[in-house]
């Protein structure tokens, strides 16, 4: 047992000084046995208890002096040598200690910050910046309202469900994304140690029993497409109207195109004598460059249009970035209340008498293809941007058939301008 020493004073330790040279010196300051004041050469002071653990004597530091005092000193001294006797190692239980609480706050993240790291982590994964945009959009839209602030660890299965119940029957594209970037943010949290179990958004065996397949209700969810006999009155109407949102959609109808193709539509992509839209394949869906004959309608509206000095979006918000597509929509809307206020029967889709959307114009231009015209089915596929579905035919057709969409979007421009000669079109490609 180690000697026992005389009880020194706050006094006396305070009045202990290091005697030179380069070494840490300690003092005996009695009242529990080992315990001493230790100095050091640039005046550190901090109190250290000297006891054998099992067959290893350790030095078990008891913090600093002035902050500990004389007295608590002895208390934390008498405490420790209580545990040693309990066959408890003091430092290794500081280190299990501070491991544990390491890793607690690890855990301790929440949804809003592990999807911003996450995506730090992936940066590279994504192929454009479109791409990390559109993640970090819906997860801000959809998710982060109900997840945001929840820890990851905390995340269950129902509250995966507060996100997507409200969106997966209306907007069941953009929810089946969201449940899967849900997943992939919490995937990544259990990895890196911020969270245990099983993965809450994960689909087989878990939301799967919960909510309907997407393809059992795509059918029923299909956007609202303005009815094909409306549509040269509907664009009259559009055309009556001011504003860059206005003619975004003009825009749009025209070209059978996205709503965020055109919104973020460049000049720099649009060569108006070849009439010819050019959209890189950054900002196509399909990661593909997607090249788009201009009706003369479509070219003489773009020759109207002001440009903004250093903006080089064809259709710039108020405030000089991208119009959002809530613009675009609510343009619709308020064509539709005015039809209605007017007295007339609005602008509704054919089969679930819902007013039309923006993204339905898409299957308007489709169902005049092919109930009013003799232009091949894959041809409008190609207008459309959508990926030929036939893996061989894909393989044989490399071009994008440019000249005779040229034709197509002419007669189209050509009915919605309601021109005689685009009346009952059955001109083949």
């Amino acid at each position: 047992m180690p000697k026992v020493t005389p009880e020194l004073t706050a006094l006396d330790v305070k009045r202990l000084v290091h005697p030179g040279g380069n070494r840490n010196v300690l003092y005996s300051v009695g009242g529990v046995p080992g315990l001493h004041l230790q100095l050091t050469p640039k005046r550190g002071r901090s109190w250290v208890l000297r006891a054998k653990v099992g067959t290893v004597r350790r030095d078990i530091g008891l913090g600093g002096f002035p902050a500990v005092t004389l007295a608590q000193a002895r208390e934390r001294a008498r405490e420790t040598r209580e545990k040693i006797s309990q066959g408890i190692d003091p430092i290794e239980e500081r280190k299990a200690t501070k491991a544990a609480l390491a890793a607690a706050q690890n855990r301790g993240l929440t949804f809003a910050d592990a999807t911003d790291k996450y995506l730090e982590a992936k940066l590279d994964a994504f192929k454009n910046a479109k791409h990390r945009q559109q993640w970090q959009n819906t997860l801000a839209t959809y998710a982060k309202p109900e997840l945001g602030n929840m820890l990851v660890q905390d995340i269950t299965v129902q509250d995966v469900l507060r996100v997507l119940q409200p969106i997966w029957t209306d907007k069941t594209e953009t929810a089946s994304r969201v449940r899967g970037r849900i997943e992939a943010v919490l995937s990544w949290a259990t990895v890196a140690g911020h969270r245990t179990g099983d993965n809450p958004a994960r689909w087989a065996g878990n939301l799967k029993e919960l909510l309907p397949a997407p393809s059992k209700v795509a059918n029923e969810t299909n956007q609202p497409a303005l009815m094909i006999d409306d549509a040269p009155r509907w664009f009259d109407a559009l055309r009556a109207r001011d504003g860059f949102g206005a003619r975004a959609l003009e825009f749009l109808v025209l070209t059978a195109t996205r709503s965020q193709e055109v919104r973020g539509a460049l000049w720099e992509e649009i060569d108006l004598d070849k009439a010819l839209w050019i959209i890189p394949a950054a900002r196509m869906k399909m990661d593909r460059e997607h090249r788009v004959p201009l009706s003369a309608e479509a070219v003489a509206m773009l020759e109207t249009l002001p440009r903004m000095e250093g903006n080089p979006l064809v259709f710039p918000a108020p405030r000089g970035g991208q119009l959002s597509d809530a613009t675009l929509s609510a343009a619709m809307k308020r064509m539709h209340k005015a039809e209605v206020d007017a007295g007339g029967t609005g602008f509704v889709d054919r089969a679930s008498k819902r007013p039309a959307v923006p993204h339905g114009l898409r299957s308007t231009f489709r169902d005049w293809v092919a109930e009013r015209t003799n232009y091949p089915g894959d041809m409008a596929e190609v207008a459309l941007a959508h990926r030929i579905s036939n893996a061989v035919e894909a393989s044989y057709r490399r071009g994008d058939m440019i000249e005779k969409r040229r034709r197509m979007m002419g007669d189209w421009a050509g009915y919605l301008v309601e021109a005689k000669a685009a009346v009952n079109i059955v001109r083949v490609g």
